[in-house]
């Protein structure tokens, strides 16, 4: 039983960082030292689509769920948990760049936003 909570832990874990990677730009808008956070977790998630390489919380999880007398997943956690609906065969090389590309370009956007904000401001603000 402690394994399948491990496991679950993990899984909020990762969607925590997929959404940090996809939105934790509007987090750095109200508080933008939190880019040295959201930077390097934007280039790791899309390294990760880009190469298709597995995170390494993927692994983890299936085999905490493994101990816990759960049966893995192959592939990785975007494949298995958010592209299921989107895409019932799989994720593909061409929607996992989709997926690196549109990270990208949100955070380019709020990014270029709070550059813009902060260069309009007034000198001493």
């Amino acid at each position: 039983m402690p394994y399948r909570l491990l496991a679950d832990a993990v899984v909020l874990l990762h969607l925590s960082f997929v959404a940090f990677v996809m939105l934790g730009g509007l987090l750095v808008l109200r508080r933008p030292r939190l880019a040295w956070l959201h930077l390097p977790a934007v280039a790791w998630g899309a390294w990760i689509e880009f190469s298709g390489a597995l995170c390494p919380l993927t692994p983890l999880e299936n085999h905490l769920r493994a101990l816990g007398a759960q049966t893995g997943y192959g592939g990785g956690f975007v494949e298995h948990y958010l592209l299921a609906a989107l895409y019932p065969e799989g994720l593909t090389q061409d929607a996992q760049w989709t997926l690196g590309i549109l990270a990208l370009a949100v955070n380019a956007g709020i990014y270029r936003h709070l550059w813009q904000r902060l260069r309009n401001r007034p000198p001493g603000a």
